[in-house]
């Protein structure tokens, strides 16, 4: 029987109507290539910047720089395309085709996020990455004391850049150089000038950041609360920051730095409880983080502690050694473990690359700490007494591979209020701790290193902050809590956001609640906006 004309075109309807037909003849980065050209404001290969699995440099590009490989393994979620945008222009058109299609967007700038969150995604598939990598335009004006800085540059570009124009003037920002500055700055941003000038996210003037709505806007023009909200909130939840305009920071033309090691045969307990206590008292000029870790001893198959004094002065030896004498005698700070250098090569010595290593190296935007890790944080408001210390000792020995770092606040840290920006954690805070596991071997048992970071975040406990107890959002954890899907309401959220933020989560949420109430922007820890049966009440 052959069929009738009106039952093949029924036939013919449903299956132009299937979404499952649409989706085998029209894969979902052709449409996107197509919805680029039609919302670019002159023509452009797109195709030339999108690459899919099929592609051979696919896992190139989405490997190149994730930091924690365990998101890189095969198991791990993976894009349907990464984007590598060349201008703002094209991050417009992104957003406002990555809204017409439906398609879940993940940004990143460094790849530096502890849980993979700028290039994973296991609350939403299908995913695509927009990595701004190549976005990394730098502008110096000395005489303004400012730089324009876009998303992808890392920080030690910046410091590269700073240096070339002026031997004192430097910026605020991470001790690691390989660090994206759209994601680092958004998160607060602190390094060894922290005591001395705050955060990166302190010495920010202006931004620009695509919206919701595709629109690029500078400070005037996003207005004071999302300007707020962007410095300190973290990124991947109001927009796409394309570039901060920052201000540069005086800096001596002699700094002194310093890594002094105590082992417990050599006091290391006694000697890091006196370090609590002064630590965030010493002279703003003087920054000493301490790296705790196991090591061998020259008895076969004995492990002890080692406790590493590393350390930034910004001024010379004699007036160190000063300090030192003063406040910290017992380090026994030699002037013989001091090297007085320029502020640039102090950059280089703090991120541990090997001596007279130039800083041109920050121009390969190489990162020395790709590996397997977990890590956990939290802020110090009292001293944690010697025999908790000594507890510690017994739980590095557990695993293979430990490392404990305290970073001493005080100073600039305690001088600006807890509600400026975004980052709370201020006055009243001696130091915040980083808990963190790694491994080389993907095969290696993961389980028993999280594990561990959990046993001694559980550990501490009675000695860290309380109610809530707080987190560094730049160290990113999981297991503070997670939005399960777009919906994820303001009190689930407020599990991981109040340990973050405090009592600024909620602000936060207002401002995301006006600039971006769909939630389009959002991941596994983004701010929620309120839910609409609520907004008429605020």
């Amino acid at each position: 029987m052959v069929p009738s004309v009106s039952s093949l075109l029924s036939i013919i309807v449903v299956l132009l109507l299937s979404p499952y037909v649409i989706s085998v003849s029209i894969p979902i980065q052709d449409s996107f290539l197509k919805c680029l050209e039609r919302n670019s404001e002159s023509p452009f290969p797109f195709s030339t910047l999108l690459y899919t699995p099929k592609n051979s440099t696919f896992t190139t590009i989405l490997q190149s720089s994730a930091q924690n490989l365990r998101f890189t393994l095969p198991s791990s979620p993976k894009p349907e395309f990464i984007f590598t945008p060349l201008k703002e222009s094209h991050i417009q058109a992104v957003v406002i085709c990555s809204k017409e299609l439906g398609i879940h967007l993940r940004i990143r700038s460094g790849g530096h996020d502890y849980e993979g969150l700028s290039y994973v995604s296991e609350m939403e598939r299908p995913f695509s990455v927009v990595d701004l990598a190549k976005l990394r335009s730098i502008r110096i004006d000395i005489e303004d004391n400012s730089a324009w800085v876009q998303a992808g540059a890392t920080n030690g570009e910046l410091y590269y850049r700073i240096s070339e124009k002026s031997k004192t003037h430097g910026f605020p920002a991470g001790t690691c150089t390989s660090l994206g500055m759209g994601g680092h700055v958004s998160g607060g941003a602190y390094g060894a000038m922290l005591r001395k000038y705050g955060l990166a996210a302190d010495n920010v003037v202006d931004a620009r950041i695509i919206d919701v709505h595709g629109r690029l806007l500078d400070r005037k023009a996003m207005g004071e609360d999302l300007f707020w909200a962007i410095r300190g909130g973290a990124g991947g939840s109001f927009g796409i920051l394309t570039a901060w305009k920052v201000k540069l920071v005086p800096v001596p033309s002699t700094v002194t730095v310093f890594t002094v090691a105590k082992t417990l045969e050599q006091g290391a307990t006694k000697i890091l409880y006196k370090w609590q206590q002064i630590a965030d008292k010493l002279d703003e000029d003087l920054f000493i983080r301490v790296y705790v870790q196991t090591a061998n001893t020259s008895n076969e198959g004995k492990r002890t502690i080692t406790t590493s004094y590393n350390a930034l002065f910004l001024g010379d030896t004699d007036r160190l050694l000063q300090v030192t004498e003063h406040s910290f005698p017992e380090l026994g700070l030699a002037r013989q473990d001091c090297i007085e250098t320029n502020w640039i090569n102090s950059t280089v010595y703090l991120d541990g690359f090997p001596n007279n290593t130039l800083p041109e190296v920050f121009l390969e935007r190489r990162n020395l700490l790709k590996t397997y890790f977990k890590g956990k944080s939290d802020y110090a408001r009292e001293v944690i007494p010697e025999t908790a210390l000594e507890g510690l000792w017994e739980k590095l020995f557990e695993v293979e591979s430990p490392l404990v770092i305290l970073t001493p606040y005080g100073g600039m840290m305690s001088k600006i209020p807890e509600s400026q920006t975004p980052f709370p954690h201020r006055k009243g805070t001696k130091f915040k701790i980083l808990y963190w596991s790694r491994w080389q071997d993907a095969e290696e048992n993961v389980a028993k290193h999280i594990d561990w970071t959990r046993k001694v975040y559980k550990f501490l406990a009675p000695y860290v902050s309380k109610s809530p107890r707080e987190a560094y959002v730049n160290y990113r954890d999981l297991d503070l809590g997670m939005n399960k899907n777009r919906s994820t309401s303001v009190d689930e959220a407020s599990a991981f956001g109040t340990k973050y933020f405090k009592d600024n989560f909620y602000r936060l949420v207002h401002v995301k609640t006006k600039v971006d109430p769909g939630n389009f922007f959002r991941h596994e820890q983004s701010i929620p906006p309120l839910p609409l049966h609520t907004r008429g009440r605020n």
